[in-house]
């Protein structure tokens, strides 16, 4: 049965180097780092074969990043479709490094991505963390295997990623309702979201 499948990559940098970044972007913060790696196996014990995630990664280029659509959210929600209201950031541009899918992202001046840009800069670290649905398969020794059918959606800025070193550098997890959360902190993330959104 396909789910949403969501793994986390940190990004971290210091409040000088934001500065710094913003001044050579015209006043735009823009952020380079790791956005998901396949063959290995991240802190929710799922694999990514390299094929699945460079087909996945070629189809989110052409048809998102090129038509500069290829937008996330400020932490993940319960869906498959990225909610507008909440839109923090687009990704620019994706390329491999080794078994690395590294990106540019430009954080937006939308409420959301205000928000990013003022954690970012009080020297929070966040994580990048990709959004998809698909099946897994068990490997065995706590290993999950991300099956043919994943189709990535996004790229969302979250609190704590699955996948080791997703921290971006100036210059990306929760689950359907009904589903059993692919991490301890997936319902965490969904508690502290169902409160403030009705505050």
């Amino acid at each position: 049965m396909k789910q949403l499948l969501v793994d986390y990559i940190p990004f971290q940098f210091t409040p000088q180097q934001l500065t710094e970044v913003m001044a050579q972007n015209g006043g735009k913060l823009i952020v380079k780092g790791v956005l998901q790696r396949a063959e290995a196996k991240n802190q929710n014990g799922r694999v990514y074969p390299r094929p699945i995630l460079e087909r996945e990664a070629k189809k989110y280029n052409e048809v998102n990043i090129r038509q500069r659509r290829a937008l996330g959210e400020l932490d993940h929600p319960d869906s498959a479709v990225v909610n507008l209201n909440n839109v923090s950031h687009n990704i620019t541009e994706m390329h491999w490094d080794g078994n690395d899918l590294v990106g540019t992202v430009e954080v937006l001046t939308t409420p959301a991505g205000n928000i990013l840009r003022e954690l970012f800069k009080a020297g929070i670290t966040l994580g990048i963390s990709s959004r998809g649905m698909g099946s897994v398969r068990e490997l065995g020794e706590g290993k999950v295997e991300v099956q043919e059918d994943f189709d990535l959606i996004a790229f969302d800025f979250v609190s704590n990623p699955s996948t080791h070193g997703a921290f971006l550098k100036p210059v990306n997890e929760s689950v359907q309702r009904g589903l059993v959360p692919t991490n301890k902190y997936a319902s965490i993330n969904t508690i502290i979201t169902d409160i403030l959104s009705d505050l």
